[in-house]
């Protein structure tokens, strides 16, 4: 039997105390709302799945099974924007004590190998207004919720628990949040101060968010900081990258190769010794995702310029076998990423990363101000990017120099990743050679495009359309030489940092 097939929305909602003793506000005539209909009443049971260390809660993600209400079933949330969540649905049937598959396997990077089990339950009496303009249509909806719950075995009596929610429908403007939420407030309701009902539940049990650095941050602070937030976007794509999701499989791989980045340029503030087996797996688990980001660039990349030739130069049907050629390769490479997400050495990895941001192994350099030393570490990468260009020289036109600008194109891209890491505390300065390198980098990117594009139409020269794949193979000889010249002439503008 085939499991259900999860269903996603975007939910843009605000959330607000308001005094027991005081009337719902009426939002009538507020913007383009114009009635606000009268109460509909349902009582809705929440259980809601983490781990012991409330895990999910801390990546301010939600797992529930509720009863009761238009949508009961299971809910996984998880913050994509300001004011916006994604939301994951899974009917009733799906499970019951147990988390779906389909749903478990979705937040299986943040788990840690822990399992899952109820931690919380909630009671809420609902009753929920319709917001709606002048022709009938729902633009919103305000709940008044009544809630109590249990956690942990221990009932909690949470006498005046409160709360207002204002959710949009999903083809309401999303400004109107903001006219809705202007208006409770000055009705006298106050903004939520918790993100859930879950958490205002769980209390301090869930640590709070780190303060950002600042420009007063040592050195650790700032490195650990940038580290703590590309872990969180590993997490995001990762989801992305399991529901097959557009462009989840590149974002995931920066965000990889940027704590490569930071773990390398910045050895002098966390110990290299400590950090290099992390860091080897994270070269491992972006090596996995490679070929499905690849393939897909380059497809896109020949089909563009195949596109581009003169009719005169298109053969037969070659852009059908160049899109057969990449398709079922596609297939494989993402399977292959989804495979590798799947793994005990993926989990132990993302392990290893908690375990590191939980006790980063800093240096005595760590505690000098971030700005000097931090800014040292930067110095450091340009001049290893300087030295691979010098080596340009030294090799002949052909396979050796392109390998040797690929070389500097890597340097140049860990060296702005680091640049990245020190901008809560950089100047004017950095930022300016930041950009630099970045269009040195974006330049040479064509370069390799173009060299592994060459390989490509080799292998294909031997079938039918041929000619055309021959024309472009002789203008991406072109391309890359211009692609040269063009970073030759960039580079003479980089200054040191």
């Amino acid at each position: 039997m085939n499991s259900p097939t999860p269903m996603t929305v975007v939910e843009r909602e605000r959330k607000f105390d308001l005094d027991a003793d005081q009337p719902v506000p009426r939002l009538d005539g507020v913007g383009p709302v114009a009635a606000q209909r009268e109460p509909v009443e349902t009582t809705l049971h929440a259980t809601y799945f983490d781990t012991p260390g409330y895990r999910l809660a801390r990546a301010r993600t939600t797992l529930r099974r509720r009863t009761g209400g238009g949508d009961e079933g299971w809910h996984l949330k998880r913050p994509v924007a300001d004011e916006a969540r994604e939301e994951v649905h899974l009917p009733l049937d799906s499970g019951t004590d147990t988390v779906p598959e389909g749903l478990r396997e979705l937040v299986e990077s943040v788990l840690g190998g822990e399992e899952l089990a109820p931690v919380v339950h909630l009671k809420t009496v609902r009753r929920s207004h319709d917001l709606v303009n002048a022709e009938g249509a729902v633009l919103a909806t305000l709940t008044d919720d009544q809630v109590s719950g249990e956690t942990a075995g221990d009932v909690l009596h949470l006498d005046g628990w409160r709360e207002l929610e204002v959710e949009l429908a999903p083809s309401a403007d999303p400004a109107l949040l903001g006219t809705l939420g202007d208006a409770l407030v000055a009705a006298g309701a106050r903004p939520g101060h918790w993100p859930s009902k879950l958490r205002r539940l769980l209390g301090d049990r869930v640590p709070s968010d780190e303060e950002a650095p600042g420009r007063r941050s040592n050195a650790g602070d700032v490195v650990v900081a940038y580290l703590r937030g590309q872990l969180a976007a590993v997490r995001e794509h990762d989801l992305g990258v399991r529901r097959d999701d557009e462009d989840s499989v590149h974002q995931l791989r920066v965000a990889m190769r940027r704590m490569r980045s930071a773990l390398t340029v910045f050895r002098h503030v966390l110990d290299r010794a400590a950090t290099r087996g992390v860091s080897a797996e994270l070269k491992w688990a972006a090596g996995e995702l490679s070929p499905a980001r690849d393939t897909e660039v380059l497809h896109a990349y020949l089909a563009e310029r195949l596109a581009g030739l003169p009719a005169e130069a298109l053969v037969g049907d070659a852009a059908a076998r160049l899109d057969a050629h990449f398709e079922q390769q596609a297939t494989e490479a993402r399977a292959r990423a989804r495979e590798a997400l799947k793994g005990g050495r993926y989990a132990a990895l993302i392990g290893s990363l908690e375990q590191l941001l939980a006790e980063p192994p800093l240096t005595a350099r760590a505690a000098e101000p971030a700005k000097a030393e931090l800014g040292r570490a930067i110095e450091r990468a340009h001049r290893k990017l300087s030295r691979a260009v010098e080596r340009l020289g030294e090799l002949e036109p052909g396979p050796d120099l392109d390998a040797g600008l690929h070389e500097v194109r890597k340097k140049a891209k860990r060296a702005r990743y680091g640049a990245e890491a020190v901008e809560p505390v950089a100047g004017k300065g950095l930022r300016r050679w930041q950009q630099s390198v970045k269009a040195v980098q974006r330049t040479l990117g064509g370069h390799h495009d173009s060299v592994v594009a060459r390989e490509v139409l080799r292998d294909l020269g031997g079938t039918p359309g041929a000619f055309s794949y021959g024309v472009l193979y002789d203008r991406e000889l072109g391309r890359a030489a211009a692609l040269h010249q063009r970073f030759t002439e960039q580079w003479r503008e980089v200054s040191p940092p």
